[in-house]
């Protein structure tokens, strides 16, 4: 189970950093094409919309990127915040419904359950 573990903390990483990529595309596209357009009001406009859009964005992979890392170091907390993560990312389909159902699969297992008792937050060798 230590490498499904593992394998489900790259995976939210992963997809955290997809996330925050998507966001630096959407900013820099809708803010240079309201700079592009050289009308004040549509450069307002969609430069609050790519801020907004991406702040969004951040707020939703972010945490992915940070839970993956707690897994990573075996911490007690991301166990509990990437199942939350998990749940919600079976809505993104279909990569996300997939890495959603895995990583449920792989934090419920029993043995997963006491590796993280066990660790108290402390990789141990094996």
């Amino acid at each position: 189970m230590k490498q499904h573990v593992t394998v489900a903390g790259v995976l939210h990483i992963g997809l955290g950093v997809l996330g925050l990529l998507a966001a630096a595309i959407v900013l820099v596209s809708l803010t240079g094409t309201g700079i592009l357009v050289e009308d004040r009001q549509v450069m307002t406009i969609l430069t609050s919309v790519g801020c907004g859009v991406s702040a969004l964005l951040v707020v939703l992979f972010l945490p992915g990127i940070i839970g993956g890392i707690g897994l990573l170091k075996w911490q007690p907390w991301a166990r509990i915040l990437v199942m939350v993560l998990a749940v919600v990312d079976l809505f993104n389909m279909p990569i996300g419904t997939a890495i959603g159902v895995y990583t449920i699969w792989v934090l419920t297992q029993e043995e997963t359950v006491q590796l993280f008792a066990l660790r108290g937050g402390q990789p141990q060798s094996g």
